[in-house]
């Protein structure tokens, strides 16, 4: 799943420069969140609550700083607005569809395990959710010739990486201050 989502990554933000869609872009970001979420919750299996909370806390911030970005990122398009390539767009939030279907069908027997536990299953619904808004983006921006349905779906997602910190960061610290 690692290497699945260090890939798309790759791919989509690639894409996203090429068809210069905010929406792609930030997807591409919850695939790097993914990679590393993963790799650094693999790392600490089996650690001291405090460590494996402490570990969640950070990944609850980095979500947190994500979204703040994407959102600034967003407003900035708002100023100067373009229209992304919509066939891009729909291609590749399908490809990354397949790719997250996979990763939340192996892990949706974690999601209410503890909080860096339930970071990995956030992180990767978040990426499937997000596939789909790209594709419903790729087709308003093909049916209206705008990029604003682009743009509402980075700024949706952007609410969903701060929702889902606010989330990690909840549960982090009241496992922290809870087995203390």
């Amino acid at each position: 799943m690692i290497a699945i989502n260090t890939v798309m990554f790759g791919v989509e933000m690639t894409a996203g420069q090429v068809a210069q869609s905010q929406a792609l872009q930030a997807d591409a970001l919850d695939f790097a969140a993914d990679a590393l979420t993963y790799g650094i919750s693999l790392a600490v299996i089996g650690a001291a609550i405090k460590i494996r909370s402490t570990v969640a806390m950070a990944k609850g911030i980095s979500l947190l700083l994500m979204g703040l970005w994407v959102f600034g990122t967003t407003l900035y398009r708002v100023i100067y607005i373009g229209v992304p390539e919509a066939g891009v767009m729909g291609a590749i939030g399908f490809l990354a569809l397949l790719a997250n279907l996979a990763s939340v069908l192996i892990l949706v027997k974690y999601k209410d395990g503890d909080a860096n536990v339930r970071s990995v299953w956030l992180c990767s619904r978040n990426d499937a959710i997000g596939n789909i808004a790209v594709m419903i983006a790729a087709v308003g921006v093909w049916g209206m010739s705008t990029g604003w349905p682009d743009l509402i779906v980075a700024g949706i997602m952007a609410g969903l990486f701060l929702s889902s910190s606010v989330q990690i960061i909840g549960q982090a610290r009241a496992e922290k201050h809870h087995r203390h």
